[in-house]
This record gives structure tokens, C-alpha cells and sequence, in this order.
């Protein structure tokens, strides 16, 4: 795995942040981030503090954080104590700091629409709508974006229908029609369009999502008239569901002369990227 360390702009303070490829997961210097929200002097003893009254009180948050090198002051690499996103939220609601609130504002604030969306659905699709619109798209790319999430929904759906529980097996059966269509995996697709943890659907042309669209609704198509049986036949009936729509792109690629599958993301068209900072909406 090759890693990819940097230094990363925090409320216009700098935190240490690594890219784990294989995991598709940013990894925070805890120290960095307890040093800002709680301006002390010491920030080591002020976290390991921390990590003793968490573990008195029973969470496991302290046990569950890693270690990476990172680079120390000095310049020399060294092992410092790391959070992955969901957990540095999660210490940041331990920490009682004014500069801290807009973290735990909005984590409230979350909480709150998801569940209002649950209670009436199509709020969510109102607020995907603002936010893409607020990054950038066109109004035409966000309705085909929007279809194309209840097209995954169906598929989803059926896939329970049809026994599949695990987040794993969901991401190894898209990863399956992904590659039956495209000529890719997800990874390869991603790594091909310059994305780490950025949604590979968010940044496909429109072309792009149709195909994949396509590919999702024949595998579903496809699932209700077979019925598949365990994990097995449904990657088969996913890689068919995959060739219907990679027979679409060859004979487009044929009557155009130009592939498909391109390279352009959003960050290349907008200049805007989901992770290039921690954004914490007011």
C-alpha cells in the first residue's frame, strides 16, 4: 500500500492527515486536532488524559484509535495517534471546547434530518438537490444523479430480497457489474479519475451514469426473473446485468470513435472535491 501523508488545513490550522488506499479512509493526527480545539500547551497529556476517562467511563473509542508515522516537528517520522473520520467526530463531542460546538452544532444537526428523512423520504432528495446544486452541477446531471440513486435503490432491495446482508458482499457485487460494464474495478475507476473517498457516481459524466444505471437496472431485471441463490449466483447475475450495459458502451464507443469511460471528475470541472477540507455547514 503506498502512503499518502500530508498536512491538511483544520479551521485554518494545520493537521497532520494520511490516505489509507486500501481502506479508502483518511486518517487525522488526534494530537493536532485536541491542540486546536483546546489551545493547551500540552496537548499529549491533555489526550492521554482524555483516553483514561474514556476508558473509565466504558467507551471504546480509545481502544479502537490506531497509529501511523507521521511527520514530527523535527521533520522525522513518527508514530502519533490516529482517527478516522467517524471517530474523530466522535472524540470531538468529548471535548468540551468553544471551538469544538460547530462540530457538535452540526453533528446535532445531522442527526436531525436523517431523522426527518426517514419520516418523509423525499426530503432527502431536496437536500441532495441543494447540495449538488451548491457544488456546482447542472440541474440536468443532479435529476439523472437523483434516478440513478432509486435505480440503486431497487437493486439494493432486491439483493436483500435475495439474502444479501453484508456491506461487503454489496460493495464485491457492484464492484462486479462496475467491472463487467466499464473494463474496471471500482478501485481502478476511481484511481483512473484521480478520486480517494470522493463517490465515483459523482463524478461520471452523464453518459456515464446512464450506463450504469443501465448495467444496476438489467442486474435487478435480470435477479427478479432468475432468482437467484446465495452469494454465488447473484455475482453471476450481476456480471450479466454488467454486460448489458458494457455491449451498450462498446457499440457507442463504435459509432462515436471515443471511449466512454473518461477521466474528467468533479474536482477537474468545478475545482471542488469532498475531501479537500472538513466542512462543517452553519
Amino acid at each position: 500500500m503506498k502512503e499518502k501523508t500530508k498536512i491538511q488545513l483544520f479551521q485554518e490550522q494545520k493537521v497532520r492527515v494520511h490516505w489509507d488506499e486500501a481502506q479508502e479512509k483518511w486518517y487525522f493526527s488526534i494530537i493536532d486536532v485536541v491542540e486546536i480545539l483546546t489551545e493547551s500547551p500540552r496537548p499529549r497529556k491533555y489526550w492521554n488524559a482524555l483516553k483514561t476517562k474514556l476508558q473509565e467511563e466504558g467507551s471504546e473509542l480509545s481502544q479502537n484509535v490506531g497509529q501511523l508515522k507521521m511527520p514530527a516537528t523535527d521533520g522525522r517520522m513518527r508514530m502519533t495517534d490516529v482517527a478516522d473520520t467517524e471517530q474523530l467526530l466522535r472524540l470531538i463531542q468529548t471535548i468540551p471546547s468553544p471551538k469544538a460546538e460547530p462540530f457538535k452544532l452540526w453533528l446535532a444537526k445531522v442527526g436531525y434530518q436523517r431523522i426527518e428523512e426517514t419520516e418523509d423520504p423525499e426530503l432527502a432528495f431536496d437536500r441532495a438537490m441543494a447540495t449538488y446544486l451548491k457544488k456546482g452541477y447542472s440541474r440536468e446531471w443532479i435529476n439523472q444523479r437523483l434516478k440513478s440513486i432509486e435505480v440503486r435503490k431497487e437493486l439494493t432491495d432486491e439483493w436483500q430480497d435475495r439474502g444479501i446482508e453484508k456491506d461487503i458482499d454489496f460493495a464485491i457485487l457492484t464492484n462486479e457489474i462496475t467491472q463487467a460494464w466499464s473494463d474496471k474495478t471500482v478501485k481502478e475507476y476511481k484511481r483512473f479519475k484521480g478520486l480517494k473517498k470522493d463517490n465515483l457516481r459523482d463524478n461520471m459524466s452523464n453518459l456515464e451514469l446512464v450506463l450504469n444505471m443501465l448495467a444496476e437496472a438489467s442486474t435487478t431485471e435480470i435477479s427478479k426473473v432468475t432468482k437467484p441463490e446465495g452469494f454465488g449466483e447473484n455475482k453471476k447475475v450481476a456480471r450479466k446485468g454488467g454486460n448489458v450495459a458494457r455491449k451498450a458502451r462498446l457499440e457507442i464507443e463504435k459509432q462515436t470513435g471515443k471511449p466512454v469511460v473518461s477521466a474528467q471528475n468533479t474536482k477537474l470541472t468545478t475545482g471542488k472535491s469532498e475531501q479537500d477540507e472538513i466542512d462543517i455547514e452553519s
